[in-house]
């Protein structure tokens, strides 16, 4: 199998897990969303580590914690990861998938957004034509819920300033999953024991398939960031953007056919809006990467020759 479609197999398997844990986090009521995160955390710490082990790849703990500006980016990261996993899984709880995946789609947008008003990056027309239309489409998104979809726009800017950061730090994605989970877990830890005292916890007094269930977080959790992870090393850019859309596709499948969630004309409209602003920022990311390699020097006889003009 070639490594092309080795990456769009973990690539599309990536995303399909994140399309249906929609599915998931409904059935692990009635555990709460701040219980649901605390378990997400703990076990991901756990499956990572025993991974890790497992790989005999513990020594970059060591190089690490001698960076004091990474850390500083992990303890960021881990705080924004923090709220995305909660605002998702509080979304899903609270029968807001559409919302949740309207989060998703727009992240894109976000990430372009952030690229201008973070790194300073100058867009391009199509660039700025897709923030437009996606900003309409936000505003008639608000109209429709009568206030600005938060849930959404916490997702999309959470996860945009979650990917910004690891760029920046690049740190492979067990590593980076095992310190930022790492980070949250005496947190996690600790309000799981308050609820313990306090009562309020469901893990082991529901069923033993539910109790399977919280545990398996952590797999849940990791296996997909790993399967992505492979696919980024394997894939163009413009294919990896292209299948990113599989799974809030996905989500909003789940919200609509199995969980009945209502779509009235004006959030059909808002969706719509959106779409088509991911439709004219698609087709210009494909654009500019055809560009790039028509740009690129070709190489004959260990000579460097521009490329040919059409």
């Amino acid at each position: 199998m070639t490594p092309l479609r080795l990456g769009y197999l973990y690539g599309i398997g990536a995303y399909l897990l994140w399309g249906f844990f929609p599915l998931y986090f409904k059935v692990l009521r009635p555990t709460g969303p701040l219980e649901i995160l605390a378990h997400r955390i703990v076990w991901s710490v756990l499956f990572v580590a025993l991974l890790l082990g497992a790989l005999r790849n513990v020594g970059f703990l060591r190089a690490l914690l001698r960076r004091r500006a990474a850390l500083a980016g992990i303890v960021a990261a881990a705080a924004l990861i923090a709220v995305n996993w909660g605002t998702y899984i509080y979304g899903v709880s609270s029968d807001r998938v559409v919302e949740t995946a309207l989060g998703y789609f727009i992240n894109p947008l976000v990430v372009v957004l952030l690229g201008v008003t973070v790194l300073r990056e100058r867009l391009r027309a199509a660039q700025w034509v897709a923030l437009g239309i996606g900003g309409s489409a936000v505003a008639v998104l608000a109209v429709d819920y009568g206030r600005p979809p938060w849930l959404a726009l916490t997702l999309a800017f959470s996860f945009a300033g979650y990917g910004l950061i690891k760029k920046r730090l690049g740190l492979p994605a067990a590593e980076g999953l095992f310190v930022e989970s790492a980070v949250l877990a005496l947190p996690a830890l600790g309000y799981l024991a308050w609820l313990s005292r306090h009562g309020g916890l469901t893990f082991g007094h529901v069923s033993a398939g539910h109790t399977a269930l919280l545990v398996l977080a952590g797999a849940a959790t990791a296996i997909p960031l790993l399967l992505f992870a492979g696919a980024a090393n394997r894939l163009p850019l413009t294919g990896l953007g292209m299948i990113q859309y599989l799974a809030p596709i996905l989500q909003l499948a789940c919200g609509v056919l199995i969980f009945h969630e209502p779509m009235p004309p004006a959030r059909v409209a808002g969706f719509t809006l959106v779409w088509l602003a991911l439709v004219v920022f698609t087709a210009d990311a494909i654009r500019a990467s055809r560009q790039s390699r028509q740009a690129r020097p070709i190489v004959v006889d260990h000579e460097v020759v521009a490329p040919a003009e059409h």
